[in-house]
């Protein structure tokens, strides 16, 4: 039997003797800055006198998804007192000086780590009393630097092992940690629960297969009693959740006692119930303690050095499923062929045809377009939709989940679930819900649940955000239908392939037509979908310009704009390092765009690489802007495009201004405008004078009478 004491330097537990009564080790998680500075140092300092033996403190982060509500309220609470890394390590020197004796490890989320430089952090962290970190969005393949850094200034690397944790993985991760194995209990997000997990028991077994180092179990740990059950298990008890609960409910000025009160009862120490009624049992027994390789992505996983796999490590075995089923799709004739018995119900090939009045008003290049809006369900949506949706049938993923900014990808989705019986949950941003409410009604219509996202700026990010917290939560029965293409490998890849069927088809449908490739292609750019689907085909064919146009909302001068390319810088953010919209600290920054489908603080990693590169071209486009390309292709073609097209369509209309009339351009008409026409109704009495259109909607045209006469 091996019994464990806490010290306050890494590995932390350190075999004692089998005389000394044991106890579990109790590890507390507080978000530093919350409830407020001013008591941060008083609340980690009574942590310690109610009975904690190591803190895990939060780095205040815009969007935790690997978080329940409860911290992630904390985390935005903390931002707005003003906490940064800085913050963390100044609190912390000065709990040090206090007296605070126990080891602490930050705890948070990459990006703002990137930012600050891993060397410069850790060499700091290491000389302000910080003994460790745990990086919920860095697994191991992507943390080689960082540890290796860790493990030279003597700071520790917390790994996480999960429910969803393969047998092969749990051996690599325990090969990589240096004091101890965070255990999480369940699957999900964090959050205080009502009763334990009852694998618990197996998966500590699973885990000391491979390792003699003390286990520590978080997530869901709340009452005496559960912490009385995990500690007859495990080494160590994690509680966080229930913490910032008590702060929040605490009276004024009485915080730090509150925290400690909880400590106390929580541990049992109130009630002389501390130490555990038999020796810990341990489960299972080591066997190997080789090194054992990482494992290599069977599709390259990066655009140059941008793309990744930075995901939370309940996500990670269900991502290298996904590739793996992917990659047997991608290889099947038969796969293929039934993605293309779709076509017929899909519209494809969808059109592409001349331009004449439009390329008459330019007086440049021919203009071309390619009319995704006239696809089944309003855009191209559905292409990517179909092709995932059989690859999740494949893994025998019965339930569906999906995010929607202008709700054509909700609509998409919803439509391939009802045809295939699939269970569909859309997650939308309750702004987008506002501005696209037929697209929801759509969604609902067709059988989909629309499930709001009401934090930060309650647009795609978020909703983003929650449809990957509902994935760690469900992530056995369900696939993430990413509509972007966004988020870790392979997404982007997969994204890309499907909607490369548009690029594909304006090549063949260009040379048909004029017997040769056009000289530019024009889409507009978000995630970069559709853009991304044009661009791909035609990148080897250097002749051929690849020209993005971006969201720049009030102008990219201001702080109102989604042009990530623009004006973004490196970054690493829903599962990819690409340019993201964020401050010098690594805080995502609120966008702001009229089309609802391109307000997104990131872009997809192959973006990121072709204007790294040079091979493609992106130009912001302002709201009044794409106000003027709606107009143009409305009154000049008769087809009223999307917002997000309409940002294409201007910007095609600048470059084919300045192309000679035997050159050819075409533009990506992405999706459908329907949507759009009350949003257009709304924001044109503040636009509408700014580019000269007086157009305004009348609820009852019959209360002026004389404006028709």
């Amino acid at each position: 039997m091996i019994l464990y004491t806490l010290v306050t330097k890494p590995p932390f537990f350190l075999p004692i003797s089998y005389k000394v009564v044991e106890r579990p080790a109790f590890v507390a998680y507080v978000v530093a800055g919350y409830p407020s500075p001013d008591l941060s140092v008083d609340i980690l300092l009574q942590l310690e006198k109610g009975g904690v033996d190591l803190i895990e403190l939060g780095i205040p982060f815009t969007d935790p998804l690997a978080d329940g509500p409860t911290i992630q309220a904390a985390h935005i609470t903390a931002l707005e007192n003003g906490i940064d890394i800085d913050g963390c390590m100044q609190l912390m020197a000065e709990a040090r000086k206090q007296g605070l004796t126990i080891p602490v490890l930050f705890m948070g989320y990459y990006n703002p780590i990137m930012q600050y430089g891993e060397k410069e952090l850790v060499e700091k962290c290491a000389s302000s009393g910080i003994d460790g970190y745990i990086v919920v969005d860095l697994p191991p393949e992507e943390a080689v630097s960082f540890r290796e850094l860790c493990a030279n200034a003597g700071l520790s690397y917390i790994p996480l092992i999960t429910p969803s944790t393969s047998e092969g993985r749990v051996q690599r991760l325990v090969q990589i940690a240096d004091s101890f194995v965070y255990i999480v209990s369940r699957s999900g997000v964090t959050g205080a629960r009502k009763s334990l997990d009852s694998n618990l028991p197996e998966l500590l077994g699973r885990v000391q297969k491979y390792t003699t180092l003390p286990l520590a179990v978080g997530f869901g740990v709340n009452t005496h009693e559960h912490f009385k059950d995990v500690g007859s298990m495990a080494d160590g008890v994690v509680i966080g959740s229930q913490f910032i609960t008590v702060m929040r409910n605490a009276a004024p000025g009485k915080v730090p006692e509150a925290v400690r009160q909880y400590a106390e009862e929580v541990s049992g120490r109130t009630c002389g119930d501390i130490k555990r009624e038999k020796p810990l049992v341990k489960f299972g027994s080591v066997e190997g303690n080789e090194k054992i390789a990482g494992v290599q992505s069977l599709l390259p996983d990066r655009f140059g050095e941008f793309g990744g796999q930075y995901i939370p490590e309940a996500l990670y075995d269900c991502v290298s499923e996904l590739e793996r089923a992917y990659v047997k799709c991608r290889d099947d004739p038969a796969f293929w062929e039934e993605v293309r018995s779709f076509y017929p119900y899909m519209g494809r090939p969808s059109p592409l045809h001349f331009a004449d009045r439009l390329t008459a008003k330019c007086g440049g290049a021919q203009i071309y377009l390619k009319r995704e809006d006239l696809c089944h369900t309003g855009s191209h949506k559905l292409n990517n939709a179909i092709g995932q949706a059989l690859v999740a049938k494949r893994l025998g993923k019965s339930r569906i989940i999906a995010e929607t900014g202008a709700g054509q990808h909700g609509v998409g989705t919803a439509t391939i679930c009802a045809k295939l019986g699939l269970k569909c949950i859309i997650y939308m941003g309750s702004e987008d819900m506002r501005r696209q409410a037929l697209n929801v009604f759509r969604i609902r219509m067709l059988g989909g649940e629309v499930i709001p996202a009401t934090t930060g700026s309650r647009t795609l990010k978020d909703a983003v955000n929650e449809a990957m917290r509902d994935w760690v939560t469900n992530v056995q029965s369900t696939h993430y239908l990413v509509g972007s293409a966004i988020g870790c490998h392979p997404f982007p890849t997969m994204v890309r392939d499907f909607q490369s069927v548009i690029g594909k088809e304006t090549k063949e449908q260009m040379k048909e037509l004029t017997s040769r490739l056009p000289d530019a292609v024009v889409a507009c750019v978000g995630g970069g979908s559709n853009s991304i689907g044009m661009f791909h085909p035609f990148i080897e064919d250097t002749s051929v310009r690849l020209i993005g146009a971006e969201a720049a909302g009030d102008g990219v001068d201001t702080a109102k704009h989604s042009a990530t390319i623009s004006a973004g810088t490196l970054g690493v953010f829903h599962g990819a390092k690409t340019f993201l919209l964020q401050d010098s600290k690594g805080q995502i920054m609120e966008t702001h765009s009229v089309s609802a489908g391109l307000d997104y603080p990131g872009v997809g990693p192959e973006h990121a690489w072709l204007r790294a590169t040079g091979r493609a071209e992106y130009y912001p486009v302002s709201d009044a802007q794409a106000l003027q390309g709606f107009r143009s292709l409305t009154q000049l073609e008769g087809i009223i495009p999307a917002l997000e097209s309409s940002h294409a369509v201007y910007q095609a209309m600048q470059v084919a201004a300045k192309m000679s009339p035997d050159q050819q351009l075409v533009i990506c008409v992405s999706g459908r405008g329907d949507k759009d026409v009350n949003t257009v109704a709304e924001v044109l009495p503040k636009i509408g004078p700014q580019i000269g259109w007086d157009l305004r909607f009348e609820e009852d045209p019959t209360q002026n009478p004389h404006r028709y006469h």
